[in-house]
C-alpha cells in the first residue's frame, strides 16, 4: 500500500451488529468510514461523505440495495468514481448477475470472511481512479 491516503468507505446495512463488525475491522486497517443503516440514510450520506467505497446491503427495509446502487451509479459528479460492492446473503448467479446489472462493481457474500472482506476493498481501492 502506498502513502496515499486510504479511500473513505460507506458502509450501509440496516443490521447494526454486521455494520458494526464491518466498521470495526476496517477502521483497525486505517480506512476512514461511515455507516448508514438504511438505502435514503445512505445516498443522503453519500451527497456529504463522499465515499469512494460503499459496501452495500442488499436486502433492506425501503429502498433495498440495488436501488441504492443504481441511484449511487447515475450519481452526475460521484457516480463514475466510486466502487459498489454488494454485500448480501444473496448467493444465486442470478443476484451475482443483477448485482452486476445495477452497477455494482464486486459482491461478497454473507455469511461474509472479514480477511476476504478486507481483500475485496483492497481490491476495489486498487482500482480506484487516481485522486486529482
Amino acid at each position: 500500500m502506498s502513502d496515499a491516503a486510504l479511500p473513505t468507505i460507506l458502509v450501509v446495512d440496516d443490521n447494526h451488529d454486521n455494520a458494526e463488525i464491518i466498521r470495526s475491522y476496517l477502521e483497525a486497517r486505517g480506512y476512514p468510514l461511515a455507516v448508514a443503516h438504511n438505502g435514503d440514510e445512505a445516498l443522503a450520506m453519500f451527497e456529504t461523505v463522499r465515499p469512494s467505497i460503499v459496501l452495500l446491503d442488499v436486502m433492506m427495509p425501503g429502498r433495498d440495495g440495488w436501488e441504492v446502487c443504481r441511484v449511487m451509479k447515475q450519481h452526475p459528479a460521484l457516480g463514475r468514481s466510486i466502487r459498489v460492492i454488494m454485500v448480501t446473503a444473496l448467493d444465486q448467479w442470478d443476484d451475482k448477475r443483477q448485482a452486476l446489472q445495477t452497477g455494482a462493481d464486486d459482491y461478497v457474500e454473507k455469511p461474509f470472511d472479514l480477511a476476504k472482506l478486507a481483500s475485496t476493498v483492497e481490491r476495489n481501492a486498487a482500482l480506484l481512479p487516481a485522486a486529482t
